[in-house]
């Protein structure tokens, strides 16, 4: 038996289902894909990134968006859902409802087994197509590591890697900084060595 031909969406049938929808769902190339759950590690990991940035950005023109927030990558039709995305300046939105980001400057993704190969390649890919996007953030659940993706004036990437409890990350683009203790605050670890990176 043939299997039956999938149903391409336009992006506003897209978004139509997706305002409508009890779950979350990303969209690319007329597909749309249910997200999967995240784990108790993702869960502290992006809990305490949310309180350690939050409190920073006050003031500084800027501000941050949890998992919640659809982000557009017009350049590519992808809409996602970023674990934190930071603007600076005005946000601007696909609409007036206001539910679908087009220019972060930081975004940040905390790595998963499944989702690794996909954050660092290709949706990294379709990221870089983002104006806006000045830094791209990966955090390992299995290790304080952080990979910082840093764009500079010349659209060129450079990478830093922060690693170990004793280590701070610090976000360029908006002026904070996360000391890894902090980012990883009640995160096990299966294997006890790997604090220390």
């Amino acid at each position: 038996m043939d299997a039956l031909p999938r149903k391409y969406l336009t992006q506003e049938e897209y978004l139509a289902i997706e305002r409508a929808a009890q779950w979350k769902s990303e969209y690319y190339q007329g597909e749309m894909f249910a997200m999967a759950g995240t784990s108790r590690n993702h869960a502290r990991i992006a809990f305490n990134a949310v309180a350690s940035l939050g409190s920073q950005l006050i003031g500084k023109g800027c501000e941050g968006y949890v998992s919640d927030m659809r982000v557009h990558v017009e350049g590519s039709g992808l809409y996602t859902y970023p674990d934190i995305a930071i603007v600076c300046g005005n946000p601007e939105f696909q609409d007036g409802a206001f539910d679908t980001l087009l220019n972060p400057v930081v975004i940040v993704e905390i790595l998963s087994p499944s989702t690794e190969s996909y954050d660092r390649g290709k949706k990294f890919q379709m990221y870089r197509q983002l104006p806006s996007l000045r830094e791209y953030i990966l955090i390992a659940q299995d290790r304080p590591f952080v990979d910082q993706f840093i764009r500079d004036d010349e659209d060129r990437w450079f990478v830093l890697m922060t690693q170990g409890l004793e280590s701070v990350l610090t976000l360029q683009s908006c002026g904070v900084s996360i000391p890894m203790s902090a980012l990883y605050e009640n995160v096990e670890f299966a294997n006890p060595s790997e604090q220390e990176g």
